[in-house]
C-alpha cells in the first residue's frame, strides 16, 4: 500500500484537517456531554481512515505497467519545467523519435514555493508560469517537425508522472532537470525514486540553461 500524503501539499492539507478534527471534539465535548465528544471522534476516525484507505489504493503500484494501445505508435513522456525549453532536450525527443510515428505528452510539474502558498492559493500563480513555459515547449517540439501535447502536473514531480501514465501509456519517459548543483529534483531524489517505482526506461537529460545561452550569445 502507498503513502496516501503523496506531496508536500497533501501532507500540510492532512495536518490541518486533523487539527481541525481535534478541535471540533475538544468543543463538542465541553459544550456537551464526554459521551457525545467520544463519538464524534470516533465518526472523525473511521471516515479519516477509509479516506486514507482509499487514497493509498488509487496509487499505482511499485511496479508500474501501464496498457499498450497496440496502434504502433511511440508515446513518450517527458517531465520538465524550466528545463523545458533546453536545446539537450530537445535533442533528446528528436532522437527518440526518429524514424517513429511518436506521440508525445509533456508535463509540467507547477513548482509551489512553499506549504503557505499551497494554503494561500498562490499556486495559481505557479501553475501559470508553468503553462507559459509549456506553451513555449510545445512550439519548440513544433519546430523539430514532431507534435506534442501538454499538461500542467501536481507540484511533486513524482506525483506529477503517476497521474499522467494513468492516461498517457507511455513507452518511456524523459526526465529533464538543471545540473545536480542547481537541481531541486535531484536533491529530492526525483529522478532516483521514478526508476525504483516504474516499470518503464527512463532517461535523464540535465540541461545546462546557462551554458546554452552563452553559447547562443557567442554565436554570430
Amino acid at each position: 500500500m502507498h503513502n496516501p500524503l503523496r506531496s508536500e501539499a497533501d501532507a500540510f492539507r492532512w495536518v490541518v484537517v486533523i487539527g481541525v478534527a481535534a478541535l471540533s471534539v475538544i468543543v463538542l465535548t465541553l459544550i456537551t456531554r464526554p459521551v457525545i465528544g467520544v463519538v464524534w471522534g470516533a465518526l472523525l476516525l473511521g471516515f479519516g481512515a477509509g479516506v486514507a484507505y482509499r487514497s493509498s489504493r488509487g496509487s499505482l503500484p511499485r511496479s508500474v505497467e501501464v496498457g499498450r494501445d497496440g496502434d504502433g505508435k511511440h508515446r513518450l513522456l517527458v517531465v520538465a519545467n524550466e528545463t523545458v525549453g533546453g536545446d539537450a532536450l530537445l535533442e533528446e525527443i528528436r532522437g527518440r523519435c526518429r524514424n517513429r510515428r511518436c506521440e508525445i505528452l509533456v508535463v509540467t510539474p507547477a513548482l509551489a514555493g512553499s506549504r503557505a502558498s499551497h494554503w494561500a492559493s498562490d499556486i495559481d500563480e505557479a501553475i501559470e508560469l508553468a503553462r507559459q513555459r509549456m506553451e513555449l515547449s510545445l512550439i519548440a517540439i513544433d519546430e523539430l517537425g514532431l507534435k506534442a501535447r501538454g499538461e500542467i502536473g501536481d507540484s511533486d514531480p513524482n506525483v506529477a508522472i503517476e497521474d499522467a501514465l494513468r492516461v498517457f501509456p507511455a513507452d518511456e519517459i524523459v526526465i529533464s532537470t538543471h545540473p545536480p548543483h542547481r537541481s531541486r529534483w535531484l536533491e529530492h531524489g526525483v529522478v532516483e525514486r521514478a526508476r525504483d517505482e516504474i516499470d518503464l526506461p527512463i532517461t535523464h537529460v540535465v540541461v545546462d540553461l546557462t551554458s546554452e545561452h552563452g553559447v547562443r550569445a557567442s554565436q554570430p
